[in-house]
């Protein structure tokens, strides 16, 4: 009786839902056949919050000039407002911005509400006070996908607190190239982790439904192959065959469609010689037709003009607007002037963009501002406001940044360290809270530390409030590019009434293009630091706080520990300090290959080719992947052992699925969290196959002498592979599954 009832209230909810789709349909129709051409173009365009605040980009305050308000939201229909313009702003500003920017769509003659839009990468980056968690390849490091919907549902609060409703996030780039810029905001070189860790992110914007106080319209991006870039620089061109691009970097953009992503971002970047946002073979044929993608499509920042300006493949600006528009462009971050409005009315009227296509934008610009509610309310809601701040958020944040934690050396167990331990924390990391955070942190590069939060901590603060002032001495100076950070004489000096060394290095937070480097050598003032160290004889642990791998290939060896700290948000300092003194058992992975040097960057789903080395047929090796640390690497306080691997059926037969079993127990004297990986071969293949593939994986905890079962249910769909006619298939034949140190086969048959 009670699943009839959960069965018939289901479907009242589904009929009420589609009646409401049903009624705002209408309602945007009607909108639309009464608006002006001026009026449509006007929601096509979207500028940045510098055009209508006082002093423009110099603004600090957040304070709005009136006329820019009514030149924008009045005179040009402005549809959409994004960005901040110095900074991030006290939540009362953000509720004044937003609402004078309402008042004002209300004196329009339709009056259209206007969505406001902004990066909220890792929590909610532009608003004081707000909660940062892990960048996207530290969640990836957790591989914990409800840590990552946890984090999304507190990032759509504290925006929706903020009176935002579209989060330009999250990041569906996958990280092949570790050299890109922007590699911190991927999940890491694997597709399946991108797509879980994806899918659950966009869920935990949106499930609870748009017009809630606890959702936010999500935008996947950068759609696509934007981390591709042979380079490794920011908005470079990209070669990138179909079959690759199919099998590595589109799988992530369906997923999130099927999860019901409301809008997308498009790749800043060329693909084979064709700019992503003049290319109607991926805005229309793929995205909306194959996907059957039907929410909003928004450029990234300024790239309609840059089709004319950078790419060259439009003669003129107005050339630009009609090819980019063609496409599948719905609306235009142009975002600092009025360019794309004059322009685009000038080429519907000469015949260069059909009416239609301006039709079809506007629709979905209308629905969206339906779907969240704007219609109804668009002002800062009570309830939302409610929720910011909230002291739970710091400790998900918390619990966040040590599932992060990835131990990657632990020589002769010298971790973790006594409290009793008398330490030197050093280095350019030791008393800078910019470098625990990176990019998107309060400002655009996250690297002016005035906005972080008062009582934010630095590596130094967490371990001497857990070790006591007395047991901490420091070389180090406040904040990252402090001369005494590098000053290798105090160093030694400092050291010599140390038991350890804690030496915090790495990267200082960028965003974007400045971000852009030549190599990932770690810096040569940091690499001298680590050998003053080393040459003390003092044991050493190295903490890396760093967006992309730096190589320390030739410092690993000299070193006793080694903890992989990433961009960890508010809480990295004390997750560190918890897993050096034992308080927290580290169980992150690596969420990508940390390489030796630049002329070793294979990836761990390499192809068979890329195992072998041959001079001569009688020299050849199999060690073509010999990364420093390798994909799925990650040391715990404690041990696992695995059973062997049980399969429900030798043979998987068609769409049925086969189980695949293994008893995983904590041999160690440590309660601790593991994550099983299940990963699959083909043996033989129409295409070269992989070496191996993650498949699925499962995040446990145990005490000490537990066991427990963990299954995998497996399809054939789990096992396809892009062919030579661009299909996703899956080939009858053997396959071999590994978990740990175990393996297992079976034959899939039609």
């Amino acid at each position: 009786m009670k699943r009839i009832f959960v069965t018939a209230l289901s479907l009242l909810l589904l009929l009420k839902i589609q009646a409401q789709t049903a009624q705002e349909i209408q309602k945007t129709e009607s909108i639309l056949r009464g608006m002006t051409l001026e009026e449509k173009v006007g929601q096509m365009t979207q500028v940045t919050l510098a055009v209508i605040a006082k002093g423009g980009w110099g603004n600090e305050d957040g304070s709005l000039d009136p006329a820019e308000v009514k030149k924008a939201v009045t005179d040009h229909h402005v549809g959409s407002i994004l960005n901040t313009t110095a900074h991030a702003l006290p939540l009362a500003t953000w509720h004044q911005v937003i609402s004078q920017i309402q008042d004002e769509a209300k004196k329009t003659r339709l009056k259209i509400p206007v969505i406001y839009g902004l990066d909220a990468i890792h929590g909610q980056t532009y608003t004081l006070d707000a909660t940062l968690f892990p960048q996207n390849i530290a969640m990836a490091a957790t591989r914990n996908p409800s840590l990552t919907a946890a984090v999304s549902k507190i990032t759509a609060a504290e925006l929706r607190a903020s009176g935002v409703r579209w989060n330009f996030a999250p990041v569906l780039d996958i990280g092949r190239q570790p050299l890109w810029s922007r590699f911190a905001e991927t999940y890491g070189e694997d597709v399946f982790i991108g797509t879980t860790m994806g899918v659950a992110a966009i869920r935990a914007y949106e499930e609870d439904g748009l017009k809630k106080t606890t959702s936010v319209a999500s935008c996947m991006k950068h759609f696509l192959g934007y981390s591709a870039s042979r380079t490794g620089k920011d908005r470079t061109p990209i070669y990138l065959p179909e079959i690759e691009m199919r099998e590595y970097y589109l799988p992530q953009f369906r997923a999130a469609v099927k999860a019901g992503s409301s809008t997308i971002m498009i790749n800043s970047s060329e693909i084979n010689g064709v700019p992503v946002h003049a290319s109607k073979y991926l805005l229309t044929d793929l995205l909306r037709k194959e996907l059957k993608f039907e929410g909003l499509i928004v450029t990234d920042w300024e790239d309609i003009i840059r089709l004319h300006t950078i790419h060259r493949v439009a003669a003129t600006p107005m050339d630009a607007v009609a090819m980019g528009v063609n496409a599948g462009i719905d609306m235009s971050m142009v975002p600092s002037d009025y360019s794309f409005y004059d322009l685009l009315i000038e080429a519907v009227k000469k015949g260069k963009v059909p009416v239609a296509r301006i039709n079809d934008a506007v629709r979905r610009i209308l629905l969206l501002k339906f779907k969240t509610g704007l219609f109804d309310d668009p002002y800062p809601e009570k309830a939302a406001i409610a929720k910011f701040g909230s002291p739970s958020y710091q400790d998900v944040a918390l619990q966040s940044a040590r599932e992060a934690m990835t131990l990657l050396q632990n020589t002769n167990n010298t971790l973790p360290l006594s409290k009793n331990a008398r330490v030197l924390v050093a280095g350019p990391s030791a008393q800078s809270i910019s470098a625990l955070n990176g990019c998107w942190s309060y400002t655009w590069q996250g690297n002016d530390e005035r906005w972080y939060p008062a009582g934010s901590k630095t590596i130094l603060q967490a371990i001497a409030d857990k070790l006591g002032a007395d047991h901490v001495i420091t070389s180090s100076g406040k904040g990252f590019d402090h001369a005494s950070n590098y000053d290798t004489t105090a160093l030694k000096q400092s050291a010599q009434n140390a038991d350890a060394i804690i030496l915090c290095i790495g990267e200082n937070a960028y965003a974007e293009s400045p971000g852009n480097t030549r190599d990932l050598a770690l810096p040569e003032k940091q690499s001298q630091l680590v050998k003053a160290a080393i040459n003390t004889g003092k044991p050493v642990v190295l903490i890396l706080t760093e967006g992309r791998p730096l190589f320390i290939t030739q410092l690993a060896p000299s070193v006793k520990g080694i903890l992989m700290a990433y961009w960890s948000g508010r809480k990295t300092a004390e997750a560190v300090a918890d897993v050096l003194f034992g308080d927290y058992n580290p169980d992150g992975k690596l969420p990508f290959s940390y390489p030796k040097s630049m002329g070793e960057i294979v990836l761990y789903d390499r192809k068979h080719t890329e195992e072998k080395r041959e001079i001569l047929n009688s020299d050849v090796t199999w060690d073509g992947y010999d990364p420093l640390f390798p994909f799925g690497h990650g040391l715990s306080y404690t041990s696992f052992a695995y059973s062997d691997i049980k399969l429900s059926a030798a043979t998987l037969k068609g769409s049925q699925p086969i189980t695949v079993s293994v008893t995983i127990t904590n041999t160690g004297d440590r309660q601790g969290k593991h994550t099983v990986e299940l990963y699959s071969r083909d043996l033989y293949a129409s295409i070269t196959p992989c070496v191996k593939r993650l498949r699925a994986f499962e995040k446990i905890e145990l005490k000490p002498g537990e066991s427990k079962a963990v299954s995998f249910s497996i399809t054939r769909a789990d096992l396809s592979f892009v062919n030579a006619q661009l299909k996703t298939v899956t080939e009858p034949g053997e396959f071999e599954l590994m978990i740990g140190d175990k393996k297992a086969s079976f034959n899939y048959a039609e």
